[in-house]
């Protein structure tokens, strides 16, 4: 074979790109040989989310007790209303006569016994239980009509009756 031939076998079409083909295979495979095994950047741990729970607004506030010192501590702890005090179980009460104070409903009747709500002025709720004379009061288990957890007892001085809330 002369030069000339050579020289055109060399430079062909058909061997110009295989050698391209081949120079491509091997710089990929070294490629993945170099860098494709190295492990990679770890990924970061998932970061724990922060939850604040925000309590919604009830519509009966609690009222937080405290424990008054001796020399504030009233002489009645719940002066008399004018509020009736016969009421039939079942009937419907209205708040009255608080001064916009409202009316604390208790978990067990009597004054020392634990606020859990207080009765809005003009508020209405069901008489469910009662009278109990503790603490020289009459006492009336009143429960709200728009949420039966809204409940306990309650001084009857400061209720009077009203009409079915519907």
């Amino acid at each position: 074979m002369d030069t000339r031939a050579l020289l055109r076998y060399i430079f062909s079409p058909w061997v110009v790109g295989g050698a391209v083909l081949l120079a491509i295979l091997l710089f990929c495979s070294s490629w993945v040989l170099l860098y494709g095994t190295r492990p990679g950047p770890q990924a970061a741990s998932p970061a724990t989310a922060i939850v604040n729970v925000i309590p919604l607004p009830s519509a009966t506030p609690v009222v937080p007790t405290s424990t008054p010192s001796p020399e504030q501590t009233p002489t009645s702890a719940v002066p008399p209303g004018q509020g009736s005090q016969n009421f039939a179980l079942g009937t419907f009460v209205q708040v009255s006569g608080t001064g916009g104070d409202g009316l604390r409903l208790r978990a067990e009747a009597g004054l020392n016994s634990t606020v859990r709500f207080l009765g809005l002025e003009s508020e209405v709720f069901q008489v469910k239980d009662g009278p109990r004379q503790v603490d020289d009061y009459t006492w009336w288990f009143l429960v709200a009509p728009y949420d039966a957890s809204v409940q306990g007892w309650a001084v009857g001085n400061f209720l009077v009756p009203a009409q079915s809330p519907q």
